[in-house]
């Protein structure tokens, strides 16, 4: 029996899942006596809880879905687009004792007190409420792909437009299968117009019974009653639960899936060998290793920008507890992600091809795959892991609002009332998200948006605990400078016709056939063209044309292959500012383009900000002297030798020299304890027996 699709045990799974965090949610909301335990859980939380916290917030579905289908479409070098998170985990050792040791209770308070400027936190919050709702549209468009793949219609239940747009996509799939050998001109044709309507969004692999709109509403109430009623602590709890839910959604469909390809071997048989490549080539892929540098240094300088970080490490009972929860959240998410890599290798072996968006692609293999039961399961570790990163998040905007927007202009009123207004903000940005769902359809584009946008203030915030000469005037400039490159023009000039239309934007890149050398497989075999699987063989490959300025350049008519271009997606500003320089990017490849978008936003901030500060008037010494004094004194037991040890370094601010790595410069890093060198460097130990673990898993066969 079936409801909407869905069976009656999954339903039921969902619906006690439900109920047990919204009764969380209000037991929690007992112990929320003012602004600091709705925001920071009275900052009481312990090693337990900040490790789950910290695999909560840091583990999405969205991320399983991208990692997943990035695979899909790129073979294993697409995990990157996640996985580069890896070469990041051991520096959030530093980041995260920045935060606690700050003593505050969001980002913006940072801006507020380090550069003693109100206007700076409250430009920081309003720009992180902004791509709050970026976030907050991944979570759900991700919930609800993937409860569409789980709810398909039958054929009988297709209206004329869905049937031509499945029949569409079939014979798309069909040519593009035969692309390099197709002669006839007819068929030419026919693949260009399918083409361009693929690019398009018009071809559908199936159509389903979940109504997006429905269910992106339905889901937000769900996460705003629990979250608005417990706040940070709520989450903290529900999170403990959907963690584990979350190791069960990330492992089940592995055995199911190898059982059905036929083990590691016949994994190997179906996917084609260049697909196994942990660094793919630019002629392959669009990850090559200096795509994936590149996106690793623009994520280095965001990650420290994500508004939930001051929180998550402020909630912690004192340093040790915040840097443990942290790296072990982070370096157990990191394993999981090997489990999502080889769920995208599977999906290769048993559905290329068969879907027109492979966001769909987990959605897909649970519906194919799992039995009821497990669906339900499956479906509600997917939920648990978007719950728990919205709820922490929208909390961490909450406190942003309230304190660096809402409090300096209304600075009487009761905890109570800002209680109150916070949770009006939870609701805000969980709807907020919603508009992006329905405006953005593709999953891709939005991370590539995250990665690279906090940049805007990521460079300053790091500079800012490390540097005492970077200026206020510098982190205005650099910051309005950025914001213009990284998120007005991108989104700005897809809505001008001029520009849209203008050649010198819609130019692309040349295509070309290369030959590649691979191992045969089994298609190869059955189709005469090896004596047998894992025959090394060469192939013909068409590297079709790509955007350079636009994320797609498509034909205004698709039926007329003479009609005029036009540039669609995102604009990419980064290339069009260093296109001013006069390269001609026509033979770039796809890969050495993001490269450069990326290393553009990785390095220019910091380049602003050097140059700008040597020119321009320091923050006043006494605010400098009391911020780094603070930063220097580690965080007491109790909150009588806090206040005793900070009066102490307020009133003596050179009270740490001794200890300055540069002693007489604008540099504030402490020389590093056993501890540092211990908890810096065994990460990186960490960090390499995940890549064996990766490299086993797609070498073993």
């Amino acid at each position: 029996m079936t409801v909407w699709g869905i069976h009656i045990i999954d339903l039921l799974i969902i619906i006690l899942f439900i109920g047990l965090v919204l009764w969380l949610g209000k037991r929690a909301a007992t112990k929320n006596q003012d602004t600091q335990d709705f925001f920071l859980a009275g900052r009481k939380l312990n090693k337990f809880y900040q490790f789950f916290l910290n695999f909560g917030c840091s583990t999405n579905a969205d991320q399983a879905v991208a990692t997943s289908r990035e695979i899909y479409r790129q073979g294993i070098g697409g995990m990157w687009i996640q996985f580069l998170v890896l070469f990041l985990t051991p520096f959030y050792w530093f980041s995260t004792l920045f935060f606690r040791r700050s003593r505050l209770t969001t980002i913006g308070d940072f801006f507020t007190e380090r550069f003693n400027s109100k206007m700076l936190g409250a430009a920081y919050a309003v720009f992180i409420l902004l791509l709050s709702l970026l976030g907050g549209g991944v979570g759900y468009m991700v919930a609800a792909k993937t409860m569409m793949a789980m709810t398909p219609k039958q054929i009988e239940e297709y209206s004329a437009t869905e049937k031509q747009a499945v029949f569409d996509f079939k014979e798309y799939q069909e040519l593009r299968k035969q692309l390099d050998t197709i002669d006839t001109e007819e068929d030419i044709l026919r693949y260009e117009y399918l083409h361009e309507k693929s690019k398009r969004g018009e071809l559908k692999s199936f159509v389903s019974h979940t109504n997006p709109i429905l269910f992106y509403f339905i889901y937000a109430l769900i996460v705003g009653i629990y979250t608005m009623m417990g706040g940070f602590r709520a989450a903290a709890i529900t999170d403990a639960i959907q963690g584990v839910l979350i190791i069960i959604f990330s492992a089940i469909l592995i055995p199911v899936g190898l059982s059905k390809i036929g083990g590691f071997s016949g994994l190997h048989a179906t996917v084609p060998d260049y697909m196994f490549e942990l660094f793919g080539s630019a002629t392959m892929s669009e990850y090559a290793w200096y795509t994936i540098l590149a996106m690793v240094l623009a994520n280095l300088v965001s990650i420290i920008a994500v508004a939930s970080g001051m929180q998550t490490a402020g909630s912690a009972t004192n340093e040790s507890t915040a840097r443990f929860g942290m790296i072990a959240g982070m370096f157990t998410k990191r394993f999981i992600m090997i489990l999502w890599a080889l769920a995208g290798l599977i999906a290769i072996g048993l559905y290329a091809g068969k879907l027109h968006d492979p966001d769909l692609i987990w959605g897909y293999m649970t519906n194919d795959l799992l039995f009821p039961g497990a669906i339900g399961l499956m479906l509600v570790g997917i939920l648990a892991a978007n719950m728990s990163t919205l709820d922490a998040s929208s909390v961490s905007y909450s406190a942003l609002f309230i304190r660096n927007i809402y409090k300096p202009l209304y600075p009487d009123k009761t905890e109570k009332h800002y209680l109150f207004i916070g949770r009006i903000v939870i609701a805000v940005t969980l709807l907020g998200g919603i508009g992006v769902a329905l405006y953005v359809d593709n999953l891709l584009e939005l991370f590539k948006y995250i990665i690279s946008v906090p940049a805007v203030f990521g460079a300053a915030i790091w500079l800012g605990f490390l540097w005492r000469r970077l200026t206020k005037t510098a982190v205005i400039i650099q910051a309005s400078v950025c914001l213009l490159i990284y998120a007005v023009i991108p989104n700005l000039f897809p809505s001008i016709e001029a520009i849209t239309t203008r050649e010198a934007f819609t130019v692309e890149t040349v295509g070309k056939t290369v030959m590649i050398e691979t191992k045969a497989l089994q298609a190869d075999v059955e189709n005469g063209q090896a004596a047998f699987v894992g025959e090394t063989m060469k192939k013909e490959h068409v590297v079709l044309p790509v955007g350079i300025f636009f994320e797609q350049v498509v034909r205004e008519n698709p039926k007329d292959s003479d009609s005029p271009k036009i540039g669609q997606g995102r604009f990419q500003a980064e290339i069009w500012v260093v296109s001013w320089l006069g390269i001609d990017f026509s033979r770039w490849s796809k890969a050495q383009l993001v490269a450069l978008r990326f290393f553009f936003s990785a390095l220019f901030p910091f380049l602003l900000l050097f140059l700008i500060s040597a020119f321009t008037k320091e923050v006043p010494r006494n605010v400098t002297n009391a911020f780094f004094a603070k930063m220097h004194t580690p965080v007491q037991a109790s909150d009588e030798m806090e206040k005793e040890e900070l009066e102490i370094s307020y009133n003596n601010p050179d009270r740490f020299k001794h200890r300055k790595m540069f002693p007489n410069t604008k540099w504030e890093m402490l020389k590093l304890k056993k501890i540092d060198y211990l908890g810096f460097f065994g990460s990186w130990v960490l960090v390499g027996i995940i890549i064996l673990l990766l490299w086993i898993v797609v070498t073993i066969k």
